[in-house]
């Protein structure tokens, strides 16, 4: 994990090395270059604004190079397509999205963007239709690999906690959803495949919304369920909320195991308590950071869309120390 970390940081430090000499550097009467920035959920939202806070960085380091617009869209796969049009409607140069609402919900958008010559890229769930067809056109994606990065949970919590033949797994996820439900269907693989029994349970919208709206739903689960052994919560939200669900539950840290993804302050806090067991992290800020620099490299000298696949790391209790400052700094 570190090393890829290490490698990516190193090709963002070229680029930034890049802009300073003269002959790349931005003229003085240029214009901005201007960036509508989709982080995702809600402000103040555990996963959306280490998003926010990335391309906050890059929008700091960049300057008046840049102007960039947020849009918050609460999780909503309709609200990121209707915000979209909107965003193309203004005509920037560029706009970053999630990529939640699918290929086929874009489509006909991200085509009269590019029409008015619009860079578009994407971060956080994959796109690989439209990112195929535009990527010589700066069409990028920054995020995990949806699927692999489901399996290399889910093959965590049977590697690391022994888990088999006769155990029970809840796993509470977004299956039902065109691409980015290839991450729940990653866990439910790894775990069946190594025989255990998986309950599955679709995230509401409300509770996608709002996390704390999960309580009910997972202690109405685990009374019903007490011989379940394992929780993954395919959210970042939810995951930050895992300490709550299980003592609401009235089950304590040592009772029932804790997975999910997505690094935070609450599930660093969460992991160092023991109710988070195991966490895949797939550093959110990177997919605020790098979309921004994506559409300015593209815009300013025609680069073509770049993949980054940022979600390779386990987290747990042997390696949370050295990262839950990161977390705390809304960084990891």
């Amino acid at each position: 994990m570190f090393k890829k970390v290490s490698i990516i940081l190193l090709a963002v430090s070229l680029l930034i090395g890049l802009m300073a000499f003269p002959a790349m550097a931005q003229d003085e009467s240029d214009d901005p270059v201007e960036i509508y920035f989709f982080p995702g959920g809600s402000p103040g939202g555990t996963f959306a604004t280490v998003v926010y806070n990335g391309a906050q960085k890059a929008e700091e380091i960049l300057g008046d190079r840049v102007n960039v617009h947020y849009r918050w869209s609460e999780w909503s796969a309709q609200k990121m397509v209707s915000q979209f049009q909107q965003a193309v409607a203004a005509n920037p140069d560029g706009i970053a999205i999630m990529g939640h609402p699918g290929d086929e919900a874009y489509r006909p958008f991200v085509e009269e963007a590019r029409e008015q010559g619009i860079i578009v890229t994407s971060q956080n769930t994959t796109l690989t239709e439209l990112e195929s067809k535009y990527k010589g056109e700066g069409f990028g994606y920054v995020g995990q690999e949806l699927y692999p990065s489901g399996q290399t949970l889910g093959e965590g919590c049977v590697s690391r906690f022994g888990l088999g033949e006769g155990d029970k797994a809840l796993v509470w996820g977004l299956k039902s959803k065109p691409a980015r439900g290839e991450r729940t269907k990653g866990v439910i693989d790894a775990l069946e495949k190594a025989g255990l029994e998986v309950d599955y349970m679709e995230i509401s919208a409300e509770v996608n919304k709002d996390a704390s709206n999960g309580i009910p739903v997972i202690v109405g689960y685990l009374q019903s369920n007490p011989d379940c052994d394992l929780i993954v919560t395919d959210h970042g939200n939810l995951t930050s909320s895992l300490q709550t669900y299980i003592e609401s539950a009235g089950l304590g840290p040592d009772d029932i195991i804790g997975a999910g993804f997505d690094l935070s302050a609450a599930t660093a806090e969460g992991i160092e308590k023991g109710y988070i067991d195991l966490v895949l992290d797939q550093q959110p800020f990177l997919q605020g950071f790098l979309p921004i620099y994506q559409i300015y490299l593209t815009e300013k000298w025609g680069f073509s869309g770049l993949h980054i696949d940022t979600g390779a790391g386990l987290i747990h209790e042997g390696n949370i120390d050295m990262i839950a400052p990161l977390a705390e700094e809304g960084i990891r």
